[in-house]
């Protein structure tokens, strides 16, 4: 149920109207564009209202919750209405890491409007939305093409093939419905300590349904989002960019009534392998749970990184490297659980010991090494007989992708059932409720982007 509380700047004229606003028992300062009128395009005065409802939002430790349906800056108003919008994208700027930023596109987001969905930390798009830099007359104008709004940059193209869109809403009040349960799980701002909430899922509930999931053989797919439901509070992720980068799932859930943030490999796609939009997506939503004190669980099984010519050339490294950054950097609490594949590069990035966290537990079906057997007999033993490699592969598997082996080195710190995952899980964050990490002075770092 959301109810307006108090209004800013409500004589000033305009299409965009800024009001704090109570979700549930969860305050937001709330901008709204009325689209009716020009179809939302926005005057000067528009993108100072913008700009003033984030920056109350920022002195007063509050998200900002902005509702969109602009067709871009009026045209007849010239460079003041371009220089407004501008003005906005600086004080979100500003608030970027400070307080959640969250944009509802409820119909068109044009030009510089659609660029300040890029500076969200989480976009909401219902059916009758799209959104695009560049419209269909310009495709049309500069290569030729004829493409619809829509196809252009419909709901369902964000969802799936840009990753702008982390939520999709059917309608306004389901729109509505998603801003509360997300703020729920947020804390106001990055002083602030996320909200806890009471459950009556015990803490130490045994888990065994999530080790059931494992297929029998070590090539076998399943759904990563079955064991992560058996380890949460009943069952319950709100998954943010789920129709994007699908090798990699991204979620907030609590655990223990404790908000956290969720990233885990997905078998059930390109074998949870990771590629340059799996990297992004990972880097994006870790860096978030960071800024908002978020602890981070990570559960691992990868075979790596996604091999191919076309990623190489697209830039895989410097993908790559935006997810071992993110992590790298991340204060917050961090546990990762191997469940079966971390091979390679991808065990690194995938918040391995040495990268930092602070307890890193494996199921006794984890297999930790540069590679698998196979793939080791393939390189060690090319020119080796059939027998040879196959007493190899047997040899491989035993002394190097036993996790107790691992956890000789220390680099994993139990080897745990899948039935005490969610208790492990749960009595680490208790632990780790009262980490603090001292921040080196510096302006900012250089994120590989």
């Amino acid at each position: 149920m959301m109810s307006t509380e108090l209004a800013i700047r409500s004589r000033v004229p305009g299409s965009i109207a800024a009001q704090v606003v109570a979700f549930g028992d969860r305050r937001a300062v709330v901008t709204r564009s009325d689209s009716t009128d020009r179809a939302g395009a926005l005057v000067p005065a528009d993108g100072q209202t913008l700009a003033a409802a984030v920056r109350f939002a920022l002195d007063r430790s509050l998200p900002f919750v902005g509702y969109l349906a602009s067709s871009g800056a009026a045209i007849d108003e010239g460079v003041p209405a371009l220089a407004a919008w501008g003005e906005a994208a600086r004080e979100l700027t500003a608030a970027s890491g400070i307080i959640p930023l969250v944009f509802v596109v409820t119909g068109p987001a044009v030009s510089g409007p659609a660029l300040l969905l890029g500076l969200a930390d989480v976009v909401i798009m219902t059916d009758e939305a799209y959104a695009f830099v560049s419209g269909p007359t310009m495709v049309r104008e500069f290569t030729g093409e004829m493409v619809s709004k829509t196809a252009l940059g419909g709901p369902g193209v964000h969802a799936r093939s840009t990753g702008a869109a982390h939520l999709l809403a059917s309608d306004l009040d389901s729109a509505d419905a998603m801003v509360a349960e997300l703020l729920s799980l947020l804390p106001t701002c990055n002083d602030d300590e996320p909200p806890r909430s009471l459950v009556d899922d015990p803490p130490d509930r045994p888990t065994p349904e999530a080790g059931d999931v494992l297929p029998a053989t070590t090539s076998g797919s399943y759904d990563v989002r079955a064991v992560l439901s058996a380890v949460v509070d009943h069952g319950e992720l709100l998954e943010l960019r789920g129709g994007w980068a699908h090798n990699l799932v991204t979620a907030l859930a609590t655990i223990d009534g404790r908000p956290v943030g969720i990233v885990a490999n997905q078998p059930q796609s390109i074998a949870g392998t990771l590629d340059i939009p799996a990297s992004q997506k990972g880097a994006r939503f870790v860096a978030f749970c960071d800024a908002f004190n978020l602890p981070i669980i990570t559960f691992v099984d990868t075979s790596g990184f996604y091999p191919g010519k076309d990623l190489e050339w697209r830039g895989m490294i410097r993908h790559g490297a935006q997810l071992a950054f993110a992590y790298a950097r991340a204060t917050v609490p961090r546990i990762c659980v191997t469940l079966r594949k971390s091979y390679g590069g991808a065990y690194i990035v995938m918040d391995s010991k040495r990268m930092g966290n602070d307890l890193h537990l494996a199921w006794p079906t984890a297999e930790i090494a540069v590679m698998g057997a196979n793939q080791a007999a393939s390189i060690l033993m090319r020119r080796a007989s059939d027998d040879e490699r196959a007493q190899f592969v047997v040899d491989y598997e035993e002394h190097h992708l036993n996790p107790f082996i691992a956890a000789s080195r220390g680099t994993v710190d139990r080897v745990i059932e899948p039935s005490e995952t969610r208790a492990e899980i749960a009595a680490a964050l208790a632990v780790l409720s009262s980490k603090r990490e001292r921040l080196v002075g510096r302006r900012h770092d250089n994120t590989p982007l």
